[in-house]
């Protein structure tokens, strides 16, 4: 008595869920909305702080000089304002326009590690401002310290870059300010047609009043 083969299995994989795929982009949305925002408000403020001091000589003594990171370096403010223009502007375009902006905010965000990064150990700020204390064109400062805000805009830097990393993975899934324009306008409804007026009946003033309202001519016969 012969067995029968087992029959290859003939159930579909189930396709991807929309909705899970839908929960999915929110998700690297909000992902990306925050770590850039967050990032630029970061490199923002550490930029505007005291990043070297220390001090010029003065006389028999010394004077304290210090310089804020907009003196060190004016790079990573700039490309913080940069990264929040193309994070805006990775919503107004769709496509292939979507992965150049989102590599623009990624670009933005090394750029602003990069520039923090090397600002450590670089008193050539901190000797100017020691030089335009003395009023002598050659000093350099003695005792030079960095605080830690040029790490906090690096902080910042990176976050704008994982932003735009999270853009050029994720941003074909978003959806775009244009959206809603998209649909196909309703057309307006055609005027009713004129009804003929029953055999023998007469016109009355007010409906020839009416049928000029609609643009008809009641002079004009059915």
């Amino acid at each position: 008595m012969s067995s029968s083969a087992p029959q290859p299995s003939t159930v579909a994989e189930p396709a991807a869920d929309p909705a899970a795929r839908r929960t999915g982009g929110r998700g690297s949305l909000v992902l990306a909305l925050a770590s850039g925002v967050l990032g630029a408000a970061v490199v923002l403020l550490a930029s505007s702080k005291t990043w070297q001091e220390g001090s010029a000589p003065f006389a028999d003594g010394g004077m304290p000089v210090r310089v804020s990171g907009h003196q060190v370096t004016g790079v990573p403010g700039a490309l913080a304002l940069v990264g929040l223009a193309a994070l805006v502007a990775v919503f107004a375009v769709r496509g292939a326009a979507r992965l150049l902006v989102g590599g623009l905010l990624a670009l933005c965000g090394a750029g602003a590690l990069a520039a923090a990064l090397l600002a450590f150990g670089d008193t050539a700020a901190l000797d100017a401002a020691a030089a335009t204390a003395s009023g002598l064109s050659r000093t350099t400062v003695t005792g030079s310290s960095t605080s830690a805000w040029p790490g906090v805009s690096a902080a910042g830097g990176v976050l704008l870059l994982l932003a735009g990393i999270v853009a050029l993975l994720r941003a074909r899934t978003w959806p775009g300010m244009s959206n809603r324009y998209d649909r196909d306008t309703p057309k307006a409804a055609p005027p009713p047609a004129r009804t003929a007026a029953a055999p023998g009946a007469e016109e009355r003033p007010e409906d020839l009043w009416k049928a000029l309202d609609r643009g008809e001519d009641p002079t004009e016969s059915p």
